[in-house]
């Protein structure tokens, strides 16, 4: 079997006040295509744990102390061709100063 990636899921997690941004700005770098459907996403609320340490400019919570964050999820597919610059996107919009972001890569149905 010969399998070539060609698509990721490229995930984070965002406050929810920061949803919009972060999602419009993905989907304009043309992440979240899926056939003729763009801006396609899976939004998720999920719940967060961070503790900044005494370097860190944290968006939300203090330094040294456990902050609980309710987040939301944000998934969305991408052509690999242009997951770096989709990921330089998100970077720059999200409120984070390190987000947390996965990248999956996935295989097409063809490819099984």
């Amino acid at each position: 079997m010969n399998i070539n990636i060609n698509r990721v899921k490229i995930i984070t997690t965002v406050p929810l006040e920061n949803l919009e941004v972060v999602r419009d700005a993905i989907c304009e770098e043309g992440a979240g295509i899926i056939g003729n459907y763009n801006y396609c996403s899976m939004i998720t609320k999920c719940i967060g744990t961070s503790k900044p340490n005494k370097e860190a400019n944290p968006y939300i919570g203090e330094t040294d102390k456990l902050t609980i964050i309710e987040e939301e999820k944000l998934e969305v597919v991408c052509d690999i061709n242009i997951a770096k610059r989709v990921i330089f996107k998100l970077r720059e919009v999200h409120p984070y100063e390190e987000p947390a972001i996965d990248i999956i890569p996935l295989i097409d149905e063809e490819d099984l």
